[in-house]
């Protein structure tokens, strides 16, 4: 964990409520005041140039901003970023950066849409970048650690808990949760982790990605940058995730909810039972 001296942007701090509340009506026809997830638009703009159009719940923007130019590899530093200025009244982010992003036309020229809910880009040719990344071989997940980990994110306050429609992602060291975000798209939710790990000095090598949602290419790509070696998830897996999974030498378990996960690539890092 980073210490007091490590450098942070300036930065706003304007999360929207997780939750609204609106009348709906029961199979009986009463009247039932119903919670909802939240749901804006938040436009980036970086040194004044208009990037990208997300939609989130806006529980963590300005971590979401950051996380996401450094998940789409237009930042490599958080050093780079002198500010993220989060206005609600025009729906924007507005990120300064120190030297503006460099080839940023190159990287913007190719984008791919991705999978899912709470549509995701990826900019640039990611997937030719992925050879390249070197994860913690050295790292191991003993079984009760993985169980007493799929505990604390049951028990875990949650809005998905009050209004569903949102997907969780968490970054754990052994059994503890580190931070929990939740996102009307997983996308959303694993960059602004990723944001929060640069704010707080944090790095990823030993430490644990768990998503509800489904581990995609780019789920894969982007716990991959964040050096995270092991990538646990309560739902599936796509044949491209898994490719790179492989790929990457990630430690993937999918279907985990209790005692009971699948374990699809990555086996020399976990430690059974016994």
């Amino acid at each position: 964990m980073g210490g007091p001296g490590r450098y942070r942007p300036v930065l706003t701090d304007n999360a929207r409520p997780a939750t609204y509340t609106v009348e709906a009506r029961d199979e009986n026809g009463a009247a039932v005041a119903t919670p909802i997830a939240g749901e804006h638009p938040l436009t980036l703009y970086v040194d004044k140039r208009e990037l990208v159009t997300l939609m989130t719940l806006g529980a963590a923007p300005e971590a979401l901003a950051i996380g996401f130019l450094r998940n789409q590899r237009l930042v490599d530093s958080i050093e780079e970023i002198v500010s993220v200025q989060v206005d609600w009244e025009v729906n924007a982010a507005v990120v300064t950066t120190r030297g503006g992003l460099v080839d940023l036309e190159k990287k913007t020229g190719k984008r791919t849409a991705t999978t899912g809910c709470g549509q995701g880009t990826v900019f640039g040719d990611l997937m030719a970048d992925v050879e390249s990344i070197k994860l913690d071989d050295a790292m191991r997940l003993d079984e009760d650690t993985l169980f007493g980990l799929l505990n604390a994110v049951r028990v875990h306050e949650s809005i998905y808990k009050q209004a569903g429609a949102v997907h969780g992602c968490a970054l754990a060291h052994g059994a503890e949760i580190l931070t929990f975000v939740e996102d009307v798209g997983r996308h959303n939710a694993v960059d602004a982790i990723a944001g929060w790990m640069w704010l707080e000095g944090i790095e990823g090598g030993d430490k644990i990605f768990y998503t509800t949602g489904r581990l995609t290419s780019e789920m894969v790509i982007k716990a991959a940058q964040m050096r995270i070696p092991v990538l646990v998830s309560r739902s599936g897996l796509t044949k491209m995730g898994h490719e790179i999974a492989t790929q990457v030498g990630i430690t993937m378990i999918g279907r985990a909810v209790g005692k009971h996960y699948l374990l699809f690539t990555g086996a020399h890092r976990l430690v059974k039972r016994g």
